[in-house]
């Protein structure tokens, strides 16, 4: 087993990504939307997400989008990490745009290794739909999605994938818009799998996320550079009213255990829920270990 993680060019709402280190720097951005210029919020943003990153030692990268509220956030958003698990959102990804060009439905075959591969983080049908997929429609998937940071892994290990901040919230933000890439039944059904993962796999961006959004989720975890762990998480957050959805990506590498890694990862989420939706309570809690931590979710070379 292993763990999971959510989903073309940026839609024009999405764009800007030449983010700073977290050193100082204004971290997020506002932009008129609604009548409003949220600029305290992108400056409280900035400011907690500084606090938290401040005394880590880790290697991190942040992308947050909510254009909703007209404010993104990002640091180090263009810089390679090892993905571990998070892969397998763009592997369904690719299999549902592969499904698309041929005319045809996910087979029961496909659909059964999808929802373990999503939903349980399964080795075993991550390897399988990979396979299936095959490095040139992998890649001719990235290509349609704009995603050109990232570089698949080699033969068939596919958790050496790299990428970054910024490409993996192109993938959610397809999953999220309307686009040429995936029909609207493509990106429902992506949706439907990741708001589904395994309760011990739901750790991540999703703490402190508040109540009234589905929490759509997909996250990696694995020693890629021993002893030093990679623990990444990406997911969305969507109401089902349509009155606002919004985006959080948080890379890490160089952490000494996983607690440390999902720690970062939820310290920083969980300051940008509050942020963004201060009167609403938080719904999702911090995570505990489970026995699935510190177990490598995916074959290593």
């Amino acid at each position: 087993m292993a763990t999971c993680a959510v989903l073309a060019a940026v839609p024009a709402r999405a764009a800007g990504s030449g983010y700073p280190a977290v050193a100082g720097a204004a971290v997020c951005r506002a932009w008129p939307h609604g009548g409003k210029t949220r600029t305290g919020l992108a400056a409280r943003l900035s400011r907690d997400i500084r606090g938290v990153l401040r005394h880590r030692g880790d290697r991190y990268a942040v992308r947050m989008l909510d254009p909703f509220l007209g404010v993104s956030c990002g640091i180090n958003a263009r810089q390679h990490f090892g993905a571990a698990s998070v892969v397998k959102a763009a592997i369904l990804a690719a299999l549902l745009r592969t499904a698309q060009a041929r005319h045809r439905a996910l087979t029961r075959r496909e659909k059964s290794l999808a929802w373990l591969m999503i939903t349980q983080s399964d080795n075993n049908a991550a390897s399988a739909l990979w396979n299936d997929v095959g490095r040139y429609r992998m890649q001719r998937f990235l290509d349609l999605a704009g995603m050109k940071d990232t570089v698949l892994g080699p033969a068939g290990f596919w958790g050496l994938t790299l990428l970054t901040a910024h490409d993996e919230t192109l993938l959610l933000w397809l999953l999220l818009d309307p686009s040429p890439v995936l029909t609207k039944a493509s990106r429902r059904y992506e949706l439907r799998l990741t708001a589904r993962v395994i309760p011990a796999q739901r750790w991540g961006v999703p703490a402190g996320s508040p109540a009234g959004f589905t929490v759509h989720v997909k996250n990696g975890w694995a020693p890629l550079n021993a002893p030093d762990w990679n623990i990444n998480s990406i997911g969305c957050f969507t109401r089902g009213d349509g009155t606002q959805d919004y985006s959080i990506v948080v890379l890490t590498a160089g952490n000494p255990d996983m607690a440390y890694g999902v720690a970062t990862i939820e310290d920083v989420a969980a300051k940008i829920h509050h942020d963004l939706s201060p009167r609403l309570r938080a719904a999702v809690p911090r995570s505990t270990p489970n026995r699935s931590w510190n177990t490598p979710d995916e074959p290593l070379p």
